[in-house]
């Protein structure tokens, strides 16, 4: 009598509703000396075991670098020279962030639902110790000159959706990229509610050169400021060389 009364139950919940498959034209990125940016191809669908609802669906793709604490500052000029007064730490901000949806961000994402899933840039910034007034100026500000990089992006409507189950879209990555790992994220949404969600990653890494000079910076620091400094002392000498060559 319980088995029966288990399916029956399990025959009146509905089946799994929307579900993400999503993939990327590269999981792995790799900067080198000549590294002058990428683009990443994203693309995906929506797996259904049920008829699609009549509210129309959405997609919104964020992808995130690694994050770190930061400080901003303020600069006031003061007696004819510009010196730094208050500034806010940032207990947490991604050095890389593109968000790209859909449709109109009010049609994608309900407020709760973007302080739940934080998609949106300011969101995405943490600043939980900023006490001082006026400290979302300071988030502002680290979004426009990040904006101005091209580290942090907002393509609104730049997601192709298709039939309300193929999407795909693109995202730039600048040339200035901290090496890490970066996390895609998928979300579906109805209503601005998340239906469903699906996260992959993307491996962003130096090579050759660029890669040995960083491991050497961070595993021995001594021997990378000599070896600057030697690189310094060699380049004032041949710069010189060549200026007394020409002058005589």
């Amino acid at each position: 009598m319980l088995r029966v009364l288990v399916f029956l139950l399990l025959l009146a919940v509905p089946a799994a509703a929307e579900e993400v498959v999503a993939g990327l034209s590269q999981n792995r990125i790799s900067i080198s000396t000549n590294f002058d940016g990428s683009e990443i191809l994203i693309f995906g669908a929506v797996k259904r075991e049920a008829v699609i609802p009549d509210e129309p669906l959405q997609v919104a793709i964020a992808v995130t670098g690694p994050s770190v604490p930061i400080t901003v500052r303020r600069k006031e000029k003061r007696y004819g020279i510009w010196i730094n007064t208050d500034h806010v730490d940032v207990d947490r901000a991604p050095s890389f962030y593109a968000v790209a949806t859909s449709a109109p961000w009010e049609e994608v994402f309900r407020d709760v639902e973007d302080l739940r899933y934080r998609v949106s840039i300011r969101r995405a910034i943490r600043s939980v110790g900023a006490e001082i007034a006026g400290s979302q100026d300071f988030t502002s500000a680290l979004i426009r000159i990040r904006e101005a990089n091209d580290l942090y992006q907002t393509n609104i409507g730049a997601v192709n959706l298709d039939e309300q189950t193929l999407f795909s879209t693109s995202v730039r990555l600048p040339a200035n990229l901290t090496e890490g790992d970066y996390e895609a994220r998928f979300f579906l949404t109805r209503g601005g509610r998340v239906v469903d969600s699906y996260t992959t990653t993307i491996a962003v890494q130096k090579v050759g050169l660029e890669r040995f000079l960083f491991r050497l910076s961070r595993d021995n620091a001594v021997m990378y400021g000599l070896m600057s400094l030697a690189i310094a002392i060699a380049a004032g000498w041949g710069a010189s060389a060549v200026f007394r060559f020409i002058r005589n």
